[in-house]
């Protein structure tokens, strides 16, 4: 059988990541970049502005290619509000308008729109106007025209979600009243009258923005005795607190001196400008309001999760740390063991095209200390000449069974089907156990509840980055984490390079069983929902060798991942279960559910914050804590390294392990994950010669 690989989905993550970056950008240099209203700019030349524009009125048409300049008609008021909504201030200025009955144009910020369209909703249910304001209250004077055309499709796009309507209306930040436009400013007339816009000045500023108090924004947007206005206040962009101070005020000064409140458009005698949208604008809208919706709510949830990672990420070390030093004092008390005062043992070791180690294999199990070994090597059809290099050993206490290729949880049964005693250790083939390794195993047989026990891998080939970062893992992770599960009495694996069973114990299971891809894992659940404790012995050491090449490691990988899935699903129901499975079922399997399949789906998303962070200087929070992560991890390490008797010479290499073999580690659990999602996971392909590599539960790689 072949592996089964959903095809596109390593499209979908790394679109998903830079969805996740846009969003970054969005939040942290677009959206954040919107200007304060009332900054201003030195007035440039102007002898380009026709005179009907700079001695005309506030609404200026260029969309016929002539200017058309309408004034107010005289004793009106127009009251428009910039750079809302704002959810502080634009409902105190609705409920003064509402309270006075005076209608209002609002001028609105794109953005704004999209985090409150409820507000602008609100605005146009009481009867008021809706003009726009840009989207990021853009400089449309200076800024070029492409973005001056990404500013206005998309707050007209907002607008058209938020409320199903559209408007030509459009007042340019900073702008001011006809007489100070130059010709910057009559540039970017002509540009959005191109795209189908009325440009709206004012002709009272009430510099609210600025005002020392309420009565100085009523006394500066109080036009001369008769003459028609249109009043630039504020409802949004910061402190409005003057401004809705002085409105109601400020609307009774003027009715009591006669003037009526009107709209802009109706104001200056034009039709209203709003217009019922079209459907794909309302829906692509929508659409557009969601994404900013959750662009903006981003970095908060980045900030949760960077925290809730980290907090995670900090127990599970801690934990580590914690079990090891337990551990430690647990197995201090442990007598030497003397081979003749253990059960006798017999060795399965399942082959398939393993010619070239074989023999190194079998002749390091004959030399362990153990002249009554019984030595069964399986060739599960191998092409080449495996059966025959491990005959060539020579020796009584060796023998070969040929069988046809039927995957290796085939080849463990047929062993134990042959095997001499009832105690069963299990080698890869590809691996050397050190001398005394079998009998510090079946000592732990001495326990009647053990089912099962699991040796110590250690890797074999530690020459170039990629073994030397595998052995930092095996015994950073591996090692500590057998550690704390030797503490639960229920190991959720035994490795296929060093492990021994009870044959009552894999009676009662049924044998190894080829449910899932990871056999040794599937088997140790088993065991423990069997009542069956599976144990570590840290001191019965394998050498083994791991991936020279990174397709061969993420192969490797890729079905651990899923087969530790796998097993965790077919064995859920432990959670409920007493005794063994229930330790199993409330203490192992959460952990691995946490840490080693639920954890790494963060770590992407995580390092890009870190980098973006790092790149643009947006938040030294991502960086920070990634610091202190490899600092941790460093002290762990070396931890690890010294309860392992191990050289802590290659402690350099931990914070680039933590950077890409971690990453990468991380990958491999969401192709798996997803591989698991589309139903189209791998299967063992019998024919293989990776089919024989072990499969055990991946280490926590955050």
């Amino acid at each position: 059988m072949r592996a089964v690989t959903p095809r596109g989905h390593w499209w979908v993550l790394a679109g998903v990541l830079a969805v996740f970056l846009l969003a970054l950008f969005l939040t942290t240099s677009v959206l954040r970049g919107v200007g304060a209203a009332g900054t201003t700019q030195s007035r440039g030349p102007d002898d380009r502005v026709p005179g009907s524009v700079s001695g005309g009125g506030p609404v200026v048409d260029v969309r016929s290619g002539a200017p058309v300049s309408s004034g107010v008609l005289p004793g009106t008021v127009a009251l428009t509000f910039d750079d809302g909504p704002d959810p502080t201030w634009t409902p105190q200025v609705l409920r003064l308008l509402a309270a006075k009955q005076v209608p209002a144009t609002f001028f609105v910020i794109g953005e704004h729109v999209a985090e409150h369209p409820e507000l602008v909703r609100a605005e146009t249910a009481a009867g008021h106007e809706v003009g726009l304001h840009t989207f990021t209250h853009a400089d449309l004077s200076t800024a070029p025209v492409w973005q001056v055309q990404v500013e206005l499709a998309a707050s007209r796009a907002v607008l058209a979600g938020a409320v199903g309507r559209s408007t030509t209306l459009l007042r340019p930040p900073y702008s001011s009243m006809p007489d100070a436009v130059d010709n910057r400013d009559w540039r970017a007339v002509q540009r959005t009258a191109a795209l189908g816009y009325l440009t709206v000045l004012s002709t009272q500023d009430s510099l609210d923005w600025e005002a020392t108090d309420a009565d100085d924004v009523v006394r500066r947007a109080v036009p001369p005795e008769g003459q028609g206005a249109v009043v630039l206040m504020h409802d949004g962009g910061g402190d409005r607190s003057r401004t809705v101070a002085a409105l109601g005020r400020y609307i009774d000064t003027l009715k009591a001196r006669g003037y009526r409140f009107t709209t802009v458009s109706q104001a200056v005698g034009l039709p209203p400008q709003a217009t019922p949208a079209p459907r794909l604008d309302r829906w692509y809208g929508t659409a557009l309001i969601l994404a900013l919706q959750a662009a903006v709510a981003l970095p908060a949830a980045t900030a949760w999760l960077l925290g809730g990672a980290a907090l995670l990420t900090a127990a599970r070390l801690l934990l580590l740390a914690a079990a090891a030093a337990a551990h430690r004092r647990r197995t201090a008390a442990r007598a030497p063991v003397h081979p003749a005062a253990t059960p006798p043992v017999s060795v399965v070791v399942p082959a398939h095209n393993e010619e070239a180690t074989i023999a190194a294999c079998v002749r390091a199990l004959l030399a362990g200390g153990r002249p009554d070994i019984d030595v069964v090597v399986v060739d599960d059809g191998s092409t080449d000449g495996t059966a025959a290099a491990a005959r060539s050993v020579n020796d009584p206490r060796v023998r070969v069974v040929t069988q046809p290729n039927r995957g290796k949880p085939a080849a463990l049964n047929s062993g134990v089907a042959h095997a001499a005693h009832d105690v069963i250790v299990m080698v890869d083939a590809d691996t050397v156990l050190a001398p005394g390794a079998v009998a510090r195993l079946t000592a732990a047989f001495a326990d009647p509840r053990v089912g099962a026990v699991a040796g110590n891998t250690k890797v074999a080939n530690r020459t170039g980055l990629l073994p030397l970062w595998q052995h930092l893992e095996y015994v950073m992770s591996f090692g500590l984490e057998r550690r704390l599960f030797d503490l639960f009495g229920a190991g959720p694996t035994v490795p296929g390079a060093i492990g021994a069973f009870r044959r009552s114990a894999l009676d009662a299971c049924g044998g190894i069983s080829a449910d899932t891809i990871a056999e040794d894992t599937d088997i140790a659940m088993a065991l423990c929902r069997a009542g069956w404790r599976v144990v570590h012995r840290s001191d019965a050491h394998a050498y083994t060798h791991v991936p020279t090449t990174v397709r061969e490691l993420w192969h490797q990988r890729y079905r651990w991942a899923y087969g530790t899935l796998q097993s965790v699903w077919k064995h859920r129901r432990a959670v409920g279960e007493p005794g063994v499975a229930g330790r199993l079922g409330r203490r192992t399997l959460p952990y691995l559910v946490l840490f080693q399949l639920a954890l790494p789906l963060t770590a992407p998303f995580l390092d890009a914050a870190a980098l973006y962070g790092l790149a643009l200087g947006t938040s030294p929070a991502p960086v920070s804590t990634w610091v202190a992560f490899c600092l941790a991890q460093l002290a762990l390490a070396a931890y690890a390294l010294r309860q392992d008797r191990e050289s802590l010479r290659h402690l350099w290499l931990v914070p680039l392990q933590q950077t890409l073999y971690r990453t990468a580690l991380c990958l491999v659990t969401i192709h798996a994950l997803v591989s698991a999602a589309l139903g189209a996971g791998p299967q063992w392909q019998k024919n293989h010669p990776r089919a024989q590599t072990e499969a055990r539960a991946v280490p926590a790689p955050v």
